[in-house]
């Protein structure tokens, strides 16, 4: 007797090991300047990441978990050029 965890093509777990493959490769991470400057990103997001871990997105698009001090580093000058054009 063949149940639904059996045949891939049918659902279960093989779809849902599928589909989470997915999304952690839209989500990846970016390596890169991050750890070399503060970002802007919106605040509510910081928030959020705090509570679920799940990575923000900066203005530069940079993509990472938040987890330091961002006061220790300089603010990311192409973030801080968007933000500038932004408020003008």
């Amino acid at each position: 007797m063949s149940t639904p965890l059996d045949s891939p093509d049918q659902g279960g777990l093989a779809t849902l090991d599928r589909e989470l493959e997915e999304l952690i490769r839209e989500e990846s991470i970016e390596p890169g300047d991050h750890e070399r400057f503060s970002h802007y990103v919106k605040k509510d997001k910081i928030l959020e990441s705090a509570m679920t871990g799940k990575p923000v997105r900066a203005l530069c698009g940079k993509k990472w978990t938040p987890g330091r001090d961002p006061e220790k580093f300089p603010v990311c000058p192409t973030c801080k050029e968007i933000y500038e054009s932004i408020m003008r």
